[in-house]
C-alpha cells in the first residue's frame, strides 16, 4: 500500500490539510476506464517477431485489471495473465471471500473459444450486481452484469482488507 503524505494545498493565506481517498479513487479509475482504449496494446518479441500479445484487446483483461491495481500499488505490478494476476493478488495480501463487495476482483471460470483457446476472465466489482471488465469482443472496458448473465461462473473473489480501514 502506498504511504501517501499529507498533502496541503493554499487557499489565500490558508493552508488545508488534504488526506487522499485512496479506495474512493480506486473505484472512479475503475469506473471512468468504461471504453478506454489504454489497455488494449501490450507489444512482446515472441520468436524474434514483434507481436501484440493482447490481440487489440482481446485477451486484455489481466492487463487491464493489474494496471488499474499497480497504479496505487495494490499490487506490485503489471500482469498480462490471469494467473499471475492472482497470484500478485494473494501475496499482496488479497483474500478469498465468498460474496463480492464493491472493490472486489472477480475470478471467472476457465472458457474454450474454440480451437483449444482456453482463458479464465478477470473483472472488477463495482456494487449493485455490476462489473467491469475487458470485452473480448470490443477489445475494451465494459460495465456488465457481475455473474455475467449467467454464462460464466465466477470461481474466485478477492477483497483487500485494507480497504476496511480506507473507508473510514
Amino acid at each position: 500500500m502506498i504511504n501517501y503524505l499529507y498533502l496541503y494545498m493554499s487557499t489565500q493565506n490558508n493552508k488545508q490539510k488534504v488526506i487522499p481517498l485512496i479506495f474512493e479513487t480506486y473505484l472512479a479509475v475503475v469506473r471512468n476506464s468504461v471504453r478506454s482504449k489504454l489497455f488494449q496494446n501490450f507489444y512482446a518479441k515472441v520468436n524474434g517477431k514483434k507481436t501484440d500479445i493482447m490481440r487489440n484487446g482481446e485477451l486484455s483483461c489481466a492487463f487491464y485489471v493489474s494496471s488499474v491495481l499497480a497504479l496505487p500499488k495494490f499490487i506490485k505490478e503489471v500482469h498480462t495473465t490471469v494467473d499471475s494476476t492472482v497470484k500478485d493478488l494473494k501475496e499482496s495480501g488479497w483474500k478469498e471471500v465468498k460474496n463480492p463487495k464493491m472493490g472486489c476482483i472477480l475470478i471467472w471460470e476457465k472458457t474454450d473459444f474454440g480451437d483449444n483457446d482456453i482463458h479464465k476472465h478477470i473483472g472488477i466489482f463495482i456494487g449493485n450486481g455490476k462489473a467491469i471488465s475487458n470485452s473480448y469482443k470490443l477489445g475494451y472496458p465494459i460495465k456488465h452484469r457481475w455473474n455475467l448473465s449467467g454464462k460464466r461462473k465466477v470461481d474466485i473473489i478477492l477483497w483487500n482488507p485494507k480497504f476496511d480501514l480506507k473507508k473510514q
